[in-house]
C-alpha cells in the first residue's frame, strides 16, 4: 500500500472545515476511502509490531485527528440536541 503523506490527510481535513460544514455535515464526514484504508494498513501492522519510526508517527497524526472529529462530532450533537448553533 503507498504512503499517505501527513499533507493529504491534513489536506482533506482542511478543505473540509473550509467548506463552512453544518453540524449535521461534521457529524457524517469520514475520511476518503484513500486514508480510511491506509489508516487499517497502519493499525493491522501496528498489531503485528511492524511500524517503522515513520509509521509509528503517521499513525499518531491519525488517531490525533481522529480524536479531534471525535470531539467536533460530540460537540456538533449538542448544538444540534439544544438548537443552538450559528447558520
Amino acid at each position: 500500500m503507498d504512503f499517505a503523506p501527513a499533507e493529504t490527510l491534513f489536506d482533506e481535513i482542511t478543505t473540509f472545515l473550509l467548506s463552512q460544514p453544518t453540524p449535521e455535515h461534521i457529524i457524517a464526514f469520514r475520511p476518503s476511502e484513500q486514508l480510511n484504508q491506509r489508516l487499517h494498513d497502519l493499525l493491522d501492522k501496528n498489531k503485528q509490531q511492524a511500524l517503522s519510526s515513520d509509521e509509528r508517527a503517521e499513525l499518531e497524526r491519525f488517531l490525533q485527528v481522529d480524536h479531534l472529529f471525535m470531539l467536533l462530532k460530540v460537540k456538533a450533537r449538542l448544538l444540534l440536541s439544544i438548537g443552538r448553533y450559528p447558520c
